[in-house]
């Protein structure tokens, strides 16, 4: 069993910088993949980054190549998403995942709660 716990949004004005974190407990964090998804009012949820179990491998939707970067400390058992040139179109509930049962983007076994990212224009 895997819990998921994101922190880290806010509310912010386009062109600035957050950095999200998702601390996991449970003994597989280390061996298996971590994503983040997102999901913007009246839309489905949809796939932003992925990372392998040992951060050698990292995947990214094209619309947020070039300006966010997911990363992994597996001795804190931490995912981060660092979100750089955000923009009002980033503004949705974030949600951290674990354990790909499939490829880069899914399906997750396990999600955590979200958190709310704002972008104001």
């Amino acid at each position: 069993q895997v819990q998921l716990v994101e922190s880290g949004g806010g509310l912010v004005q386009a062109g600035a910088s957050l950095r999200l974190s998702c601390a996991a407990s449970g003994p597989s964090f280390r061996r298996h993949l971590m994503g983040w998804f997102r999901q913007a009012p009246g839309k489905e949820r949809e796939f932003v980054a992925s990372i392998s179990w040992n951060g050698g491998n990292t995947y990214y939707a094209d619309s947020v190549k070039g300006r966010f970067t997911i990363s992994r400390d597996n001795a804190k058992n931490t995912v981060y998403l660092q979100m750089n040139s955000l923009k009002p179109e980033d503004t949705a509930v974030y949600y951290c995942a674990a354990e790909s049962r499939g490829t880069y983007d899914g399906p997750y076994n396990y999600w955590g709660q979200g958190t709310q990212v704002t972008v104001s224009s």
